[in-house]
């Protein structure tokens, strides 16, 4: 006989009617038992565990509408914070440019009147230099005439002739 023969004969292996009833017996009293008593509290744990994982998940597809609805507000948002801030700048170009208009005729106008200014004092330094002028060439004149008038009238005849040809002078006009 070989060895798997033998061990199919052994009396282990082969129960006899009494051994499966009593071993069916025992199983349907541990499954009575495990039933009234074991069953109810796994089958509520299973559920139990089965509802967390549903409430989980519900939660977990609400954060992520939530994520979506956030992160549209966010780009919304950073769309008028751009919008706000290109506004900003415009108005701040438009700003410096107005001053610097505004700075650039200020300046024209000043350096019109520091010109009108200038040629104004210009125009009365060259008066008083001519009036001044005048009045040093009518002194040297007059010097020069009074000198003339001595050596022509230090001599009693060219009085006379003096006095003779300025009369004429008179009659002929």
């Amino acid at each position: 006989m070989n060895t798997f023969g033998i061990i199919l004969m052994s009396p282990l292996l082969s129960p006899s009617y009494g051994l499966i009833v009593w071993t069916l017996l025992a199983f349907l009293t541990i499954l009575i038992i495990l039933k009234k008593f074991a069953w109810k509290p796994i089958l509520e744990a299973l559920k139990e565990r089965e509802n967390s994982i549903q409430n989980a998940l519900d939660a977990a597809e609400k954060a992520k509408k939530e994520m979506a609805s956030l992160n549209a507000s966010n780009e919304k948002i950073l769309q008028d914070a751009r919008m706000e801030r290109d506004l900003l700048f415009k108005e701040a170009r438009e700003m410096k440019d107005s001053i610097i208009a505004e700075a650039k005729t200020k300046a024209v106008v000043e350096a019109e009147r520091l010109i009108t200014a200038a040629r104004e004092i210009i125009n009365n330094e060259k008066m008083a230099a001519i009036t001044e002028i005048k009045n040093q060439v009518a002194t040297l004149s007059i010097e020069i005439a009074e000198k003339i008038l001595k050596s022509e009238l230090s001599n009693d005849e060219k009085q006379k002739t003096l006095v003779k040809s300025l009369l004429e002078d008179v009659k002929l006009n």
